[in-house]
């Protein structure tokens, strides 16, 4: 096959050809196998060539490729609707299907907006979201994400949001706080935010549940998010949490909020949803959120071509069937605990990592000049894009990402292998990533 006209990530040289997959592998074009820790975005969740998850895409294809939603329903989306609500905590019982991630929290924040339309409240238009978080390319998404690098060319094009300081223990917290102190401190600077904006005019607040791509796999201090959870409750602020990348049973529950003890008011899913079998992302309400609306103008006032496709959600059915009949999530709670575990003993006292932290198989290692003052490297080593050109030299692909530090380049590496992965595997993964620190860090 002859590449030349497909616009790649980027101009300089085209990426070699994906041929095939097998489990935890990706062949190229020549044959070269490459180790997939990362499930490429943690999308990967079952690994790749998942018999069923083929068979069911190609029976529901067969059966019926498309419907639009302005028409029809299928019993592909109905019943992984079900499946998903049966999963998740709470009263959060109604799930509205996207093409994407971004897609769902496009639709979240249209949902939150008209829920407080639809109960008289028309003053309620202003977001609070987080500084170093992620939530999508779409304008709206990138609007309601810290991520300085992606945002800053487009900010004239951006709605305003008000941002606060994230949690962030091992960067923000200080020397005599415990994580409860500082989660307490943490969730203090949304108080005080809503306090500033007027409460009369905030409509949600935004988060990763486990922050993902920006900061390197973050999980929240203490019991921040219950924190947040009444400090949302106290002024009428529906709670938004995405899930996107650390939702679909990636830290071990299908939600990660349940290890949190939350339940938000709206949560968005993609990636790990469809294992990247096909394109899918969610949206899931609370049945007030979703009464609010059934009870008032009886429609959300948004759609998209995609909405609910059927040959998605027949892939997200089959993967959350697979999850369920084998166990996967005490899996990856298992294999999270492992690969942690592996990490510590080969990274632990190494003094150009900093911190190694996660939640189940969403894990990263941060990487600093400077252990004991947390002083990352200089930005412009790049040292995140160092270690994943040398991994995948190596036939290893990891997920790097920079600028963890406001104003600075903390580098860190991501890895987020799929739920099955055997703990041979996990020692390979590892020790692959040994040589690659070994090769790019100074000591």
């Amino acid at each position: 096959m002859i590449a030349g006209h497909v616009f790649h990530r980027f101009t300089s040289a085209a990426p070699p050809i994906a041929d095939r997959g097998d489990g935890l592998y990706i062949f190229d074009a020549n044959g070269r196998r490459f180790v997939d820790a990362c499930g490429g975005a943690a999308v990967s969740c079952l690994g790749h060539g998942h018999p069923e998850v083929i068979e069911a895409i190609a029976r529901q294809s067969d059966r019926l490729a498309y419907a639009h939603t302005g028409f029809f329903t299928t019993d592909a989306a109905e019943e992984l609707a079900s499946i998903m609500v049966e999963q998740s905590p709470g009263s959060l019982d109604r799930a509205w299907f996207t093409g994407s991630g971004s897609e769902a929290i496009e639709a979240a924040l249209k949902l939150a907006r008209q829920y407080h339309l639809e109960r008289g409240d028309p003053g309620r238009c202003r977001l609070i979201a987080r500084r170093q978080s992620y939530h999508g390319n779409t304008l709206g998404a990138l609007a309601a994400g810290g991520s300085i690098w992606r945002r800053t060319p487009y900010e004239p094009l951006l709605i305003d949001v008000a941002v606060i300081e994230p949690c962030f223990e091992y960067h923000f917290a200080e020397a005599w706080e415990s994580a409860e102190i500082y989660a307490l401190r943490a969730a203090q600077a949304l108080e005080e935010e809503i306090q500033s904006l007027g409460p009369e005019t905030v409509m949600a607040f935004i988060a990763e549940t486990v922050v993902g791509a920006t900061s390197g796999a973050v999980p929240p201090a203490g019991e921040y998010l219950k924190h947040i959870r009444e400090i949302c409750d106290r002024h009428g602020v529906l709670l938004i949490l995405d899930e996107v990348m650390c939702g679909s049973g990636r830290t071990g529950t299908f939600l990660s909020c349940e290890q949190d003890g939350v339940v938000p008011d709206i949560v968005t899913l993609g990636k790990g949803l469809g294992a990247g079998y096909q394109p899918i992302g969610a949206v899931m309400c609370t049945s007030e959120v979703y009464h609010a609306l059934a009870q008032g103008s009886g429609a959300l006032k948004h759609g998209q071509t995609y909405n609910g496709h059927p040959v998605g959600c027949a892939a997200g059915l089959a993967v959350q069937q697979v999850i369920r009949r084998e166990g996967l999530l005490q899996r990856v709670r298992a294999a999270g605990e492992r690969l942690q575990q592996l990490l510590f003993e080969r990274f632990g006292d190494h003094p150009n990592v900093g911190d190694i932290r996660g939640r189940g198989l969403l894990v990263a290692l941060e990487l600093v000049a400077d252990r004991q003052g947390k002083e990352p490297f200089d930005p412009a080593l790049v040292m995140h894009q160092r270690a994943k050109a040398d991994a995948f030299e190596r036939g290893l692909l990891i997920y790097p990402g920079g600028g963890t530090v406001d104003g600075r380049n903390g580098d860190h590496i991501l890895l987020a292998p799929p739920y099955n992965v055997t703990d041979d595997e996990l020692e390979m993964i590892v020790d692959l990533l040994v040589q690659t620190m070994d090769s790019i860090l100074p000591s």
